[in-house]
């Protein structure tokens, strides 16, 4: 499962990007300070893009936010009682907004997944990077994973990521993928009107490029 991230990503092209899509951007808490990092692991603090809200906690039609949240809260009760919550899988679920929490997109420009040793004497796994494949269905600078955020009792509002089955880029590494969603669906994903089942889809193949890094 997917537990480290990058962002090197500009608050400028966020900006844009939005901006070609004709959804305004707002920065309830101020504009962050998105310092490059090129590792983002659990509980740490992200950017994450959602449905813009009013001071009631109402949706605003047509505009989206940008926040710094934590990523992952506790689990609150079974066998990972107090572990982190990091993915969430996808399947048979609708992911509605409502004041408390809902659906959000997580801006990285690449996400690590791990596999067994390969060479012999190797301890540590082999860590593999995913970026966007130039011409692929997800091409661009960055990647939005779908994610969910919610205000927890005992960390405040945090996000998790979603997981689906893996596409032919990823299903040689891992048995699931984070559900990286396109441009075009952006906006109908954190608006939350269109059914969860209906964006949601491995990524097609030629959409990732992988690189060893470790």
């Amino acid at each position: 499962m997917c537990n480290e991230v990058a962002r090197r990503i500009a608050l400028g092209e966020l900006r844009q990007d939005w901006s070609q899509l004709k959804i305004p951007l707002r920065f309830p808490e101020g504009a962050p300070n998105m310092a490059p990092l090129a590792s983002v692991r659990i509980t740490d603090p992200t950017v994450i893009i959602r449905a813009a809200r009013d001071e009631g906690g109402g949706a605003i039609a047509g505009e989206a936010e940008l926040v710094t949240r934590r990523w992952s809260w506790p689990m609150a009760g079974g066998p990972g009682a107090g572990r982190p919550l990091y993915n969430y899988r996808s399947e048979g679920r609708r992911f509605a907004n409502t004041a408390t929490g809902g659906r959000c997109l997580v801006p990285v420009d690449g996400f690590y997944e791990f596999t067994a040793p390969t060479e012999p004497g190797q301890k540590r796994k082999t860590k593999w990077l995913f970026t966007p494949a130039p011409g692929g269905a997800l091409d661009g600078a960055y990647l939005c994973i779908a994610g969910l955020w919610r205000a927890d009792a005992a960390v405040g509002e945090a996000f998790t990521l979603l997981t689906c089955a893996p596409g032919p880029d990823v299903a040689p590494y891992h048995s699931r993928q984070v559900v990286l969603m396109p441009r075009a669906h952006w906006g109908a994903w954190i608006a939350g009107e269109v059914d969860a089942a209906d964006l949601i889809a491995p990524a097609p193949a030629g959409s990732l490029a992988v690189a060893r890094v470790g």
